[in-house]
């Protein structure tokens, strides 16, 4: 199995243009007009970072779901597989990481779907201006009149380690996997505890644990 890429190309981190503007607008310091031809090729190489973010820019505003940051826009379109829970004396849960920035997308689904919902597992994921690929959230409250996906936070480091690489196979094929998800806490700040019991049915074996 390839493994999937843990951080965005750098050519489309959305900072990079930006930072060369700022290193090539240091050396207009010194590097002056009389300096002819460097001075030329200086306004030349601005311009064209200029163009360069430009491009970032509409880029990112470009309609994609999921977005560049892993957000969705909605189920249509994409196709989703279920991983019901399993029956089990112990449920294998997961806590969701980064809750605490999106309290008010959790209080949202909360209220239109009530405590236990799904969730929609999204690889290649990230935080605004983060180069790190994560594996997101997002909360959907099925059956209700908002459907509408909320962002709910992250995988944690190790089940993130444990899951990336065949969540990440699956979508690279356009498959999105949805497991059950419950809202903990009796108020703010709330968790979110996703149960990843049937995950493996889905996604296979870990590759280490695959018969021979």
């Amino acid at each position: 199995m390839v493994s999937a890429p843990r951080y965005v190309p750098v050519l489309h981190w959305e900072p990079l243009p930006y930072l060369v503007i700022v290193f090539l607008l240091v050396l207009t310091g010194a590097i002056r007009p009389e300096h002819g031809g460097w001075y030329v090729l200086l306004l030349f190489a601005i311009a064209l970072t200029a163009g360069w973010g430009v491009i970032a820019f509409m880029r990112e505003r470009r309609t994609r779901n999921p977005d560049p940051m892993g957000g969705l826009t909605g189920l249509d379109g994409l196709a989703i597989v279920d991983a019901p829970a399993l029956a089990a004396s112990v449920r294998a849960v997961v806590p969701v990481a980064d809750t605490h920035r999106h309290q008010s997308a959790i209080e949202i689904a909360r209220v239109h779907g009530g405590p236990d919902l799904h969730a929609v597992l999204v690889p290649r994921a990230r935080r605004w201006l983060s180069p790190r690929y994560r594996v997101g959230v997002q909360l959907i409250a099925a059956g209700t009149g908002d459907a509408r996906p909320r962002h709910a936070g992250f995988l944690r480091e190790d089940a993130d380690a444990r899951w990336r690489d065949r969540l990440d196979a699956l979508r690279v094929d356009g498959r999105y996997v949805r497991v059950p998800a419950r809202i903990t806490g009796a108020a703010q700040p709330r968790g979110v505890e996703l149960d990843v019991s049937g995950l493996e049915s889905v996604v296979g074996p870990e590759p280490g644990n695959r018969p021979q």
